[in-house]
């Protein structure tokens, strides 16, 4: 499955994913098309055999802050959008925790990993308890350590830790509290100072945090050898801003089938409260570090296949359009302007086909305008150039023939105005076409 690795309608951010049995559950936001909003009033869950990770099923509603659909509402003191997610198992039943907009965050259980969820309550904590966050829990994750010890970090602009009884879940122990478990002056650099999205794990031993720092469309990770912190930064993971509309960031790591993986979100409708589920590969070297990765349209693919449509959504560099929702069936690229660029990463051509060329099919609807498209491979400024498509006035499927290439590449395209004997259009602005989808033909 290529990113985004959900069905392109379902909007799935904050992912947190957990491997549980055979299985890789995926437990994030929900947001919503066209919405001014981060999120919704329900968190839904997503899974996939460990085996067959192109083989995602969705769970339904696994927990709401509003009746709706099946389900009555399992928080009972809000109506607020609740947001981010996080699930561990202990003693074996499955515990949900869920931040929710300006009240006291959640704890849900569940006989299954899938939920639903059922209301445990609010975190539970006497007058002489110290708390952060002003005991709203934002964006909590739960580290449950191999001694069985609970601990739950969470905040917003600062770090906190506290430690939870784990026989209840939701009670937090007195005198657990850590503050700036990653440390949050305003004189540490914004790409490693703490701004939210706590994600724990334990890895080879050592106490991961993966979190959004102040440069926000990056997921920045520290290491502590207690996990009690305090924690160092050691760099970033990923930037879901490079090359493409950024935003913020929230995600975290997995090892499944023996490969480590980042989930993350990016951004969609020319906002950043649209955001859908992607993941990429990443290596965790003997000494702990992550190199950073770069982001791509694989997904859990080892290439793309260009001989198969390619949906122009799926798009990982987009350098002026962006992704438009239409309809359930229909997102398009659309604001493609002179000079744009919008392209891949990594089509796999083969190495068995000896043609000099080959052909390159793109599905468009019209502007009412002429132009051109310059295809182009590995890189987007001074790569090589395989061909030039020419775009009409009309929605529909145009064609050209573009050089014959081997092997694996990025690819781009960048559109510019007008074909000879056909008028520029009288402003730079102009939305030469929109893009729905491509192929290559041999």
């Amino acid at each position: 499955m290529p990113n985004p690795i959900l069905p392109l309608w379902e909007y799935i951010p904050d992912g947190e994913p957990r491997v549980f049995g055979d299985r890789v559950y995926l437990y994030g936001s929900h947001d919503r098309a066209g919405c001014d909003k981060f999120c919704d009033h329900k968190l839904k869950v997503w899974s996939a055999p460990v085996n067959d990770l192109n083989n995602w099923q969705c769970h339904g509603d696994s927990f709401r802050t509003k009746d709706g659909g099946e389900r009555p509402a399992t928080a009972t003191w809000t109506r607020n959008e609740c947001y981010a997610p996080d699930v561990v198992e202990n003693n074996g039943k499955y515990y949900l925790f869920s931040y929710i907009v300006g009240a006291k965050g959640a704890v849900g259980v569940s006989d299954k990993p899938e939920g639903p969820f059922e209301l445990v309550g609010q975190y539970k904590y006497d007058e002489n308890t110290q708390v952060g966050d002003d005991g709203i829990f934002n964006d909590a994750g739960v580290l449950v350590d191999d001694d069985g010890r609970v601990y739950v970090y969470y905040g917003f602009e600062k770090s906190n830790m506290n430690e939870l009884d784990p026989k209840t879940m939701c009670g937090v122990l007195p005198g657990s509290y850590m503050a700036t478990v990653i440390d949050d002056r305003e004189e540490v650099p914004a790409e490693s100072r703490f701004f939210e999205a706590s994600s724990p794990r334990k890895i080879n031993g050592r106490y991961y945090l993966i979190y959004s720092p102040r440069r926000g469309s990056r997921l920045a990770y520290a290491i502590s050898e207690s996990p009690r912190g305090p924690f160092e930064y050691k760099g970033y993971i990923i930037d879901n801003g490079v090359d493409y509309p950024g935003g913020n960031n929230h995600g975290s790591v997995a090892n499944i089938n023996g490969q480590w993986y980042v989930f993350y979100h990016k951004m969609t409708n020319n906002t950043i409260m649209s955001r859908r589920a992607c993941v990429e590969k990443i290596e965790i070297l003997p000494d702990g570090t992550i190199p950073p990765v770069e982001m791509t349209s694989l997904g859990f693919e080892e290439s793309l296949d260009p001989y198969k449509p390619t949906p122009a959504e799926i798009a990982c560099v987009l350098k002026g359009p962006y992704v438009a929702e239409k309809n359930i069936f229909c997102r398009v690229l659309t604001e493609i302007h002179d000079g744009c660029v919008f392209g891949y990463k990594y089509f796999d051509f083969g190495d068995d086909y000896t043609g000099d060329s080959m052909t390159l099919a793109m599905k468009v609807r019209g502007m009412g305008t002429k132009s051109r498209v310059k295809v182009i491979i590995d890189n987007y400024e001074n790569g090589e150039e395989i061909g030039e498509l020419e775009i009409g006035m009309d929605s529909g499927v145009y064609r050209t023939k573009v050089k014959n290439v081997t092997g694996r590449h990025a690819l781009y395209f960048k559109p510019c105005h007008g074909i000879e004997g056909w008028m520029k259009p009288n402003y730079d602005a102009k939305n030469l076409f929109e893009a729905e989808e491509f192929v290559f033909l041999k």
